[in-house]
């Protein structure tokens, strides 16, 4: 997901009505007027809202092995129609068969393996009170309808965009990464409900396309000239499963990977934007070097790279990434929106936090890609004018984590609690920081074990995983051979950031570490002094440092440290007020 200056948007539409758009549907010997649902509308509930977060009714017993789903969007009425055959196993006796789904759907007929079966229709809920036992498999089968919830804002607020292109054709898409899954299919709405494999069938009115996760497998001409696109994917993020529908056209090529595989390319564009999409097409090759060279190889090359534009900012949709940041220009020369989200496919697609409390692994690790790219592309100056910019953003609210299971508003809404965008730029920080703690070999060395789980990715012999904080901080201590407690805990589990005090007395200069958690932080800290770069040791009892009493000194020079900085917390008080006098 793109970072949001403000954290995302959480208006509901239960308290943000606006007006219904009135829409004449024409029948034989009648005039229907319809209410189309506006941004926001038809609210949804609290429990719809909820993804991730302690699962009720044995939810953590079940596993989706997969998933069969079919939609059609109607554009002219704004209502869904809807087919899901889910498969799902019980790691565990299961007392009951429970999934989420947004309770703006009707369902209309459930079966089991095969049968109709009764079924309670809860609170955002389908519950079958079928009791699997473990390492049992059931089929469920569900025909639903509705009205999907239209997003406020997306990507930052979740649901269906229905929006029209220049020339006024349809152009559709759905974001659900902060309500969940629930918004569009039953579903297990939590990380690691993943379903194994995900077949897709879209149903695009005449003329359209409607691009999606995986792989095509083919798309069939209905007898009224609509199409459905056929698509299968592996292991998808439950939010990853996207609809896009538009009058698409399509760039296509192929990029010979450095691992000996060939990995096919994707972009689907508006009609009129060909030398702008083109442009955009060509940053695929480099980026896709980039992170090839830097992690390891592209995780889903037996499928594709895919991108669409979409009528939304962004979003990490696996291998149908979703782009719409108006082929903005840089002074990095690439365009960022892509490049973080191509970046979700290494940290969120393939690397997925299990629990939402580790969601900084997906957007510290996707922020700090982009620097590190100007990195490779231009050297030091470039990435230190990128590294800057996003700590200024750092305002540390919340810890980063807090050792428990949350839910992704719990994490991201500083209304609730949590860190908001610091899961971006605190988290890019703080790998900027590690990476000079342990150096350049171990650090990438870590990255590596956790996005693939081995030290020696080939295209092949990994799948998508799950990873956690605790773990990663595990494959750091094995791979810089130090305990980095302090270093983790002082970071991610403390709200404030370390503050480094230095006092001066003629040739004596002294350094102290002090922290939110008063713990160890025994940080080293580069020094220039005078002409003379050295690398100092800081215990936690401080350090002592001769130097000549005319000495200039600087304290870490060349910004390694993520610290308090007075200067940074003035500049945005600052800027709160200057936006408050407007």
């Amino acid at each position: 997901m793109p970072p949001d200056g403000g954290g995302k948007c959480r208006l509901y539409g239960a308290l943000r009505r606006g007006i219904n758009l009135t829409l004449a549907l024409s029948v034989p010997g009648s005039v229907i007027a319809a209410q189309l649902p506006v941004k926001g509308e038809p609210p949804i509930s609290a429990q719809t809202q909820i993804s991730g977060g302690v699962r009720a009714d044995g939810q953590d017993d079940l596993a989706m092995r997969a998933a069969d789903l079919s939609f059609a969007p109607d554009p002219v009425t704004r209502r869904m129609t809807a087919r899901a055959t889910l498969v799902l196993e019980a790691k565990r006796d299961a007392a009951r068969l429970t999934l989420d789904l947004d309770s703006n759907y009707n369902v209309r007929t459930l079966a089991l393996n095969g049968r109709a079966t009764r079924f309670t229709r809860l609170d955002g809920k389908i519950v079958v009170m079928r009791p699997l036992a473990s390492g049992k498999r059931a089929t469920l089968t569900i025909v639903y309808d509705g009205v999907p919830h239209v997003a406020l804002n997306a990507p930052w607020d979740d649901g269906m965009v229905w929006s029209r292109t220049p020339d006024g054709r349809p152009w559709i898409a759905s974001t659900t990464e902060g309500y969940g899954c629930d918004l569009l299919w039953p579903c297990l709405d939590f990380p690691s409900g993943e379903p194994e494999v995900a077949t897709l069938h879209i149903t695009a009115p005449k003329g359209l396309k409607a691009p999606s996760n995986g792989r095509l497998i083919g798309v069939d001409t209905l007898p009224d000239g609509r199409t459905v696109w056929n698509w299968r994917a592996r292991q998808p993020n439950t939010y990853a499963i996207a609809i896009n529908i538009g009058p698409y056209e399509v760039i296509e090529g192929s990029y010979q990977s450095r691992f000996g595989n060939t990995i096919p390319l994707h972009y689907w564009h508006l009609p009129g934007e060909g030398a702008k999409a083109r442009t955009l097409f060509d940053e695929f090759a480099p980026t896709l070097d980039f992170f090839e060279s830097v992690i390891g190889p592209y995780p889903f090359a037996d499928e594709k790279l895919g991108v669409v534009e979409t009528p939304h900012k962004g979003m990490e949709h696996q291998t149908i990434n979703a782009y719409g940041n108006d082929y903005a220009k840089a002074p990095e020369g690439f365009d960022w929106l892509f490049h973080h989200e191509f970046s979700h496919e290494w940290f969120a697609n393939q690397l997925t936090a299990a629990n939402w409390d580790d969601y900084w692994l997906h957007e510290g690790f996707g922020s700090y890609m982009q620097p590190l790219y100007g990195q490779w592309r231009e050297g030091e100056a470039r990435y230190a004018v990128m590294m800057e910019a996003q700590r200024n953003q750092i305002v540390n609210r919340a810890p980063l984590v807090r050792d428990r299971v949350l839910t992704e508003e719990e994490v991201y809404e500083p209304a609730r609690g949590g860190a908001g965008t610091d899961i971006y730029y605190k988290g890019s920080w703080t790998l900027h920081t590690l990476r000079w703690l342990i150096g350049d070999a171990r650090f990438f060395a870590s990255v590596r074990r956790l996005v693939y789980g081995r030290r020696d990715p080939q295209p092949g012999n990994f799948s998508p995983r799950y990873g956690s904080t605790r773990e990663f901080e595990g494959i750091v201590r094995e791979e810089s051979g130090q305990d980095l407690s302090w270093f983790f805990d002082t970071y991610l589990r403390d709200r404030a950031l370390p503050e480094l005090t230095m006092t001066r007395d003629g040739g004596t200069l002294r350094l102290r570490w002090t922290t939110e958690g008063r713990r160890a932080f025994p940080m080293p800290v580069e020094l220039r002094i005078d002409d003379e770069v050295r690398r100092v040791e800081v215990p936690a009892d401080g350090a002592t440092i001769t130097v000549p009493a005319a000495a200039h000194v600087v304290v870490d020079p060349a910004a390694r440290i993520l610290r308090r900085s007075v200067a940074v917390e003035d500049y945005q008080a600052w800027q709160t007020q200057q936006r408050r006098a407007r």
